[in-house]
């Protein structure tokens, strides 16, 4: 299929004014729940969160979202318009990293395990190894090795429709995970791998024990 073919399958993109005309303004309650900075909901809320997503993206404009996760609290709040994100042991192609090089500008969202609602933070980010930041970040007696400071631009509440609609926390839900190829499968697949898919998901069950 020629690239001109595939061009005229995408679906019509729509403009901004397009996109109001048919959902309209948010109200103003909607517009009053986003605040310039952490207030003691947002605080506690982070407090108890042990998983958020982080968007960033390069000079360019490309995207990426990765998932980070700890214990509950492992964000920081160094005060109402700073938080630190500890870098823990990973694969090491540090797209954030390398998007925070060229674009400061990051949003996280932050999830409580059974709370329908989110957190969105927005605003600009950097590494940072001082000491004592990573020092508040030990884990097993293990400091991080990196840490991300955010300052707040933006912080609100999310409403709770789409973890309602995706019945997340309905451990019904968890019967969906039997329908997924397993990870050895897809790294088998995916990396054209002479290999047994259990023997690839030995591999990666081992490398998940090396968490700090």
């Amino acid at each position: 299929m020629s690239s001109t073919s595939i061009r005229r399958t995408r679906p019509r993109r729509v403009s901004l004014d397009e996109v109001r005309a048919r959902i309209g303004e948010p109200d103003a309650m909607v517009r009053a729940k986003k605040r310039d900075h952490l207030d003691h909901h947002s605080r506690r809320f982070i407090a108890h969160a042990p998983f958020l997503a982080m968007a960033t993206s390069d000079a360019h404009g490309r995207p990426d979202c990765t998932p980070r996760g700890d214990y509950p609290g492992f964000v920081k709040v160094l005060d109402e318009r700073t938080v630190a994100i500890p870098d823990r042991p990973g694969n090491n192609i540090a797209d954030s990293f390398r998007n925070l090089a060229e674009n400061d500008g990051i949003g996280l969202m932050f999830v409580v395990p059974g709370v329908r609602e989110v957190l969105r933070v927005n605003g600009r980010g950097y590494p940072t190894d001082e000491p004592d930041v990573l020092a508040r970040m030990q884990i097993e007696g293990r400091d991080a090795q990196l840490a991300i400071v955010m300052e707040v631009a933006e912080a609100y509440f999310h409403c709770g429709r789409a973890l309602i609609r995706s019945r997340l926390w309905d451990p019904a839900s968890q019967a969906l995970a039997g329908e997924v190829p397993s990870i050895g499968q897809i790294a088998v697949d995916q990396m054209e791998l002479d290999m047994d898919p259990a023997d690839a998901e030995k591999i990666l069950e081992a490398d998940y024990r090396q968490l700090y």
